[in-house]
């Protein structure tokens, strides 16, 4: 029936189902599936993921899931959005990275992004990038009062600084009007090249951008708080916005002594944050950032309008595959699109060959048309907040910004972020949890399409120029899949030397048995560019010597189901080691007969969870093996 407001009750007409009939209806599900025997709440925590820092998310969240209330969109503490109408009005800002040496190359290229959607641009320039000489030439035409422009010149940031508002005067433009951010990052700097010897003099320089800033050129900031070293060394959400934090509050500490209001100097901060295709942690992470950084202004005696964080989303370098890498355009679409749902201000796509050099035309085409899409098309920004409400969200971004305000607690009782810098505290943690991470990648836990899964050994990467070197010497630069690259780069060698790598799948019975195991193996080998030989299509005790001589591979891998195993495994594998193979593998668990197929010549089995970079890596030593002739040698 109508309620008195005239709305229909959409829970009507359905039985109300308890949380506990819920849990009951679950563990009947997970006992159909082979996993007896758990009651309620342990059905529920089957089903659940754990995350880092600590972090577990819940197969299902309901309104007792509680959450510090959120505020509203505009309002400290801001978790809703910096600004009462979010992206509503404009959408977000467009900016698109330029990391080119050869200045004429960016200006073209920075044109063409003008022309084509792109409303800011962010150059790399000094070492990684254009000579600071040469800006006015890479930015020749851009009408600097209507495109920011936001510099990344490390060490040489008070001098691109101050070449860019040279350029600006010559153009007769008023201090005022000119737009952007000027990029200096002392501590991101000493994160990346590990040395502090001039950390001081920086911060100085720094110090003294942000009071002219402040005091002449009201459109520009003149600091940013950059997380990506930390996220690219390997580093957790929750220890990306500690050491975020740390890095402001050291800022504000340094403007504030040379002379700015606690207030100005909030003005003066950009952040930028990593966006990654875990859509939830992104925009968790940025509104948790947007909570934590409200909480450092109102201790610091801000007013609460000048708590609002301003932010820069990029998509994650880390997640980024030199492999199959038109599959990063997918991944590039989904962190955009957490980003623009977090709230971000201004957000990054990085060309899809991004990780082969520098990007060509129709790359840097796609990573603009990926925010004109969910902004034109999809209609992202019109929404403000839009994943505000949501038990998950809500519950994700409290966890999240606990665990960051933990860390950045740590941080900062060391001494903050220079001091835990130089110690290797936040070396050492970045370095433990990017280990935790790599062997959830080496087991494949933490699947990469084109990589670990899914892989494409016979393809053709697109031929890009080498990209600028950038600092280094700090904290590392990881990938996600710099373990299979390796394993990918050594079967290329041995192809190019004429050795090809294979593996011959002794599939068992008939397809329906074989298949399934089949597949998985065949999977498996090509993330190390080991071709699977599958022919004939199953074979026996008797005919496996001859399909294995014919295939020419060093190797065979057994696949079946546990009934055909525990008839034929033993008979194939001694087969196989009778006619000559150097490994036999076994596709699944062995079980109770571990023992009976090892005596009969199996020495490796392979199965979900098994460390698939050991296993590869030892199997390329074999398969990678010059054939050696068992003729003797004429005198």
């Amino acid at each position: 029936m109508p309620t008195a407001g005239g709305e229909l009750p959409l829970a009507e007409g359905f039985p109300e189902v308890s949380g506990d009939r819920w849990r009951e209806l679950v563990a009947g599900v997970l006992a159909r599936a082979g996993r007896p025997g758990l009651d309620g709440a342990a059905a529920e925590e089957a089903l659940s993921t754990a995350l880092a820092d600590g972090i577990v998310t819940r197969p299902l969240y309901t309104a007792n899931d509680q959450a510090p209330d959120p505020g509203f969109p505009g309002f400290a503490p801001f978790v809703r959005g910096a600004r009462p109408e979010g992206t509503a009005v404009a959408g977000w800002d467009v900016r698109q990275f330029h990391g080119a040496a050869d200045p004429a190359r960016v200006n073209e290229a920075v044109l063409a992004d003008l022309e084509n959607g792109v409303t800011s641009v962010w150059l790399a320039v000094g070492e990684g990038g254009a000579p600071v000489a040469a800006l006015e030439t890479a930015l020749d035409g851009v009408l600097l009062d209507l495109a920011p422009v936001v510099l990344d010149a490390g060490a040489a940031f008070d001098a691109a600084a101050r070449e860019l508002l040279r350029i600006a005067e010559g153009r007769g433009l008023a201090p005022g009007a000119v737009l952007g951010v000027l990029g200096a990052d002392p501590l991101g700097l000493a994160a990346r090249e590990g040395d502090q010897a001039e950390l001081t003099t920086r911060l100085w320089a720094a110090a003294g951008l942000a009071a002219r800033c402040h005091r002449d050129h009201p459109g520009l900031r003149a600091l940013v708080v950059d997380a990506l070293p930390y996220h690219e060394a390997g580093g957790s959400p929750a220890q990306e916005l500690g050491c975020s934090l740390a890095t402001g509050v050291a800022y504000l500490r340094e403007l504030t002594a040379a002379g700015l209001s606690v207030d100005a100097a909030l003005g003066q901060l950009e952040f930028r944050y990593a966006a990654t295709t875990d859509q939830f942690l992104t925009i968790a992470k940025l509104r948790a950032a947007r909570r934590l950084w409200a909480r450092v202004a109102g201790a610091s005696g801000a007013a609460p309008a000048a708590g609002a964080q301003r932010q820069h989303a990029v998509t994650s370098r880390v997640m980024m595959t030199r492999r199959d890498p038109w599959v990063n355009m997918l991944r590039t679409t989904v962190a955009a699109l957490a980003a623009g749902t977090g709230g971000a201000d201004s957000v990054t796509v990085l060309p899809f060959d991004e990780a082969l050099g520098l990007p060509d035309a129709f790359a840097r085409r796609i990573a603009r048309n990926t925010s004109a899409i969910l902004l034109a098309e999809s209609h992202l920004g019109r929404v403000v907040d839009p994943a505000g409400g949501s038990w998950y969200v809500e519950r994700l971004t409290d966890e999240l910004a606990r665990a960051g305000w933990a860390w950045f607690q740590e941080v900062e009782r060391a001494g903050g972020q220079a001091a835990a810098l130089r110690s290797g505290l936040v070396g050492d943690r970045l370095a433990e949890e990017w280990a935790r991470r790599g062997r959830r990648l080496a087991t494949r836990r933490e699947p990469i399409t084109g990589v670990s899964e899914f892989a494409n050994p016979g393809e053709r990467l697109p031929k890009r120029a080498p990209a600028p070197a950038r600092a280094g010497g700090g904290l590392p630069r990881v990938r996600r899949d710099e373990a299979f690259e390796a394993l990918r780069a050594r079967a290329d060698e041995a192809r190019a030397a004429g050795v090809e790598p294979r593996v011959f799948l002794a599939a068992l019975g008939p397809v329906a048995a074989h298949t399934a195991r089949a597949g998985f193996a065949a999977n498996l080998f090509q993330a190390a560019g080991i071709e699977p030989v599958h022919e004939p299509v199953s074979v026996d005790a008797d005919t496996v010597a001859a399909a294995f001589g014919a295939s020419g591979a060093p190797v065979a891998c057994l696949c079946s189901d546990d009934a055909r195993y525990a008839e034929q495994a033993a008979a194939v594998a001694a087969a196989l080691k009778a006619a000559g193979a150097r490994r036999v593998l076994l596709a699944g668990r062995p079980g109770e007969r571990e023992a009976e197929y090892r005596a009969a010549g199996v020495d490796t089995f392979v199965f979900v969870g098994v460390d698939a970079v050991a296993v590869l890596s030892a199997l390329l030593d074999v398969v990678t093996e010059e054939p050696v002739s068992d003729a003797p040698e004429v005198a």
